[in-house]
């Protein structure tokens, strides 16, 4: 149990350690290939994260030889984007609030673009509500429909890279660590800064979530409140650290498209392998993580639509996660 214990914290280290060279290396790269700034975000870094959970479900839907093993596929393409929509906007939220005093902060508000934001949350909006719709009826050609998410996936990027928004003047690029002497580092070393960290992000989460099933067994939890409930926040991780991270930097601009993107790859892909591959059925508690899911982005999509945030208001979407939790822990008492 020591050891198990060991690795659980060692590993969260781990993964907090690589974020910070992640997040370091993925602005450079953004500013090497001269895109948006929000695009640096939502694109590169969101991609960059959302690779480990990505290959759990494709690992479990194309590979899994049971039943079993293919609804774990299904239960991280929806827990995912639950995780994202409640705990990750309410990490920004805290962060934020806890960091005023040392960025400097005269007030609480989110300084971010809040119409764009409030754009994102109705993309995601619509392509869930289908993802969701698809769970819940039986038709001859439904695996032909994941095709259709991996197009709006196309399309969101497409759109993202068109952006030529620009960073504000008080978000200050730091010295690549890998070259900290150097003001223009080689795009080598941006690289292999950023794809070494993502290495130890992926192999660092893998020992995470092990250690987390681990200490589910050793204190008796119930197997589907760790499938459902632990495995999903553990798998969102460095997404959630990285926004800890940016808006730590006062970057909440970052750490929040890094969520938006990160959100519009689980509702797209990983949803589109599970339907090319399981029958795509939900059962009682997909069915509340959709409908929990659904409530935390109208929820978002309101408060970033009124164009004025104080990091307060998005604590309160942090508390849906508890409600599924405590639904699930509910569903399969015995």
């Amino acid at each position: 149990m020591l050891l198990t214990l060991g690795l659980f914290l060692g590993s969260a280290g781990a993964i907090y350690l690589a974020c910070e060279y992640f997040v370091n290396g993925v602005e450079w790269f953004g500013h090497k290939l001269k895109l948006g700034a929000t695009a640096t975000g939502t694109v590169l870094a969101a991609f960059g994260t959302a690779l480990p959970e990505s290959a759990v479900t494709f690992v479990a839907v194309i590979f899994g030889k049971t039943p079993e093993a293919r609804d774990i596929g299904v239960g991280a393409a929806m827990g995912g984007p639950l995780v994202l929509a409640t705990i990750a906007y309410a990490v920004v939220g805290v962060a934020l609030w806890c960091n005023r005093h040392r960025l400097q902060r005269v007030d609480r508000i989110i300084r971010v673009d809040h119409q764009r934001l409030a754009r994102d949350q109705s993309w995601f909006l619509a392509i869930f509500v289908v993802k969701v719709g698809l769970g819940l009826v039986v038709f001859a050609f439904k695996p032909l429909m994941g095709v259709l998410f991996l197009a709006a996936y196309g399309l969101y990027v497409w759109r993202e890279m068109r952006s030529d928004d620009s960073a504000p003047e008080d978000e200050t690029l730091e010295p690549l660590k890998f070259r900290p002497g150097h003001a223009e580092p080689g795009l080598r070393w941006v690289v292999a800064q950023t794809g070494a960290a993502l290495v130890v992000i992926a192999a660092a989460s893998r020992v995470f979530v092990s250690q987390l099933e681990s200490i589910g067994v050793a204190f008796d939890l119930p197997p589907h409140l760790v499938a459902l409930v632990l495995s999903p926040v553990a798998t969102e991780l460095p997404e959630t650290l990285n926004a800890l991270i940016w808006v730590r930097q006062g970057k909440e601009r970052l750490a929040l498209a890094n969520i938006s993107g990160a959100m519009m790859i689980q509702a797209t892909i990983p949803s589109s392998l599970a339907i090319f591959a399981t029958p795509w059925l939900f059962d009682t508690p997909l069915v509340v993580a959709g409908a929990i899911t659904a409530v935390a982005i109208v929820y978002l999509w309101w408060l970033f639509r009124r164009g004025h945030v104080d990091a307060r208001w998005l604590l309160p979407v942090g508390l849906l996660y508890g409600v599924f939790a405590a639904f699930v822990a509910w569903h399969f008492a015995p």
